[in-house]
């Protein structure tokens, strides 16, 4: 697909940047740097470092883990908000972290309270007594964006629990320009929305998943790919309009939040939820999808199977458009060769030649031949 790069920036500048996407090398993008190698421990190492010869040590998530005294959800959380940082695997496997990464979060003044504290989670209610105010206003303050959520889940009633930083409400809670929110009456504004139906929670953690996936994104097709994983499919073959480059966005896409049955209930909450809905937020993604694989097809093409060349065989009739045929049908071709097999006119046997002879019937026709007989 070609477009006008510079129509699409205009339609970025005029909707404004999420604040999720941001432009490789820019502030929020983090990118592994290359440490030097630190001796491993003495004795008998649990950590065994990667294939990869000179590279530095790394160890599993579910290794580092434990080292931290994370549970799993905590770690990946910890991930998340760029808490502790990890490295691509060479072989190709989940991401890693390097063992220098491991010693610098233990050398954090107050490890392990201080990093869990920094990655605990509330709900609702909870939440509405840490800022000291009803559910029922939390419940107003996160539909209209004043509050992001970090996590959520779907519970065994199929409905959507929405978590959020416990770091982030205090700090809410702590500010003055938030003191009109948590008492008194609610602004105007913030009331309009609220009786329009809005409700920004979904798309909020959109917004923060997206920079999240971006940051682990290393690669343009990669970062389009984050990018293309919030569109639905409809959207997304309407800007990539190659069906080999769609497939390889597909690829590459991070994986599922759930691993329950495509058709199920809870995979159509999921989908819901991970799904850009808003205009403002799809016209966004388009545009950044866009603009990215520019630079992706720059970098190189999406892995396509190999086009052999066409031979072309003699045409008794050059008038007609030759028809393609596969090798099953053509005598003589080569394996994996296509060649055009000419048909003559309306359907028609060919005519005798001087001896009196016809020409052997060839491809579709010389079977149909043998099938009549």
């Amino acid at each position: 697909m070609k477009g006008d790069t510079q129509t699409i920036a205009q339609l970025v500048a005029a909707v404004g940047p999420g604040p999720a996407f941001r432009p490789a090398g820019a502030a929020g993008h983090v990118t592994p740097t290359t440490a030097p190698t630190r001796p491993s421990p003495s004795g008998p190492s649990s950590h065994p470092p990667t294939s990869r010869a000179g590279a530095p040590p790394t160890v599993a998530r579910s290794s580092a883990a434990r080292e931290l005294g994370l549970k799993r959800g905590e770690f990946d959380l910890a991930v998340m908000l760029g808490r502790i940082r990890t490295v691509a695997d060479p072989a190709g496997g989940r991401r890693r972290v390097r063992r220098e990464e491991i010693d610098r979060v233990r050398a954090m003044p107050g490890f392990p309270e201080s990093l869990r504290d920094r990655v605990k989670t509330v709900g609702t209610a909870d939440g509405a007594a840490l800022m000291d105010i009803t559910p029922a206003r939390f419940t107003r303050l996160a539909r209209a964006g004043v509050l992001t959520p970090v996590k959520w889940y779907v519970n065994r009633y199929r409905a959507v629990v929405w978590l959020y930083l416990e770091e982030e409400l205090r700090q809410f809670t702590a500010s003055a320009d938030s003191t009109v929110l948590l008492t008194g009456r609610a602004p105007e504004g913030l009331r309009t929305r609220l009786e329009e139906g809005t409700d920004l929670r979904a798309r909020n953690w959109r917004s923060r998943h997206a920079g999240f996936l971006l940051r682990q994104s290393e690669d343009p097709w990669e970062r389009a790919a984050a990018g293309a994983s919030l569109l639905d499919p409809v959207q997304l073959s309407e800007v990539v309009r190659d069906p080999y480059e769609r497939a390889y966005l597909n690829r590459l896409k991070p994986e599922p939040l759930t691993q329950a049955a495509p058709e199920s209930p809870t995979s159509r909450i999921v989908e819901r939820i991970v799904t850009a809905d808003d205009p403002n937020e799809i016209s966004w993604l388009r545009a950044n999808v866009i603009l990215t694989l520019e630079e992706a097809r720059r970098l190189r093409p999406a892995p396509r199977p190999g086009r052999p060349p066409i031979s072309a065989s003699p045409r008794p009739h050059p008038a007609l458009d030759p028809v393609p045929w596969p090798t099953a049908h053509v005598a003589g071709a080569a394996p994996g060769q296509w060649v055009h097999e000419t048909l003559p006119p309306e359907g028609r046997m060919p005519e005798p030649d001087e001896d009196g002879r016809r020409e052997e019937p060839r491809g579709l026709f010389k079977w149909l031949r043998r099938r009549r007989t």
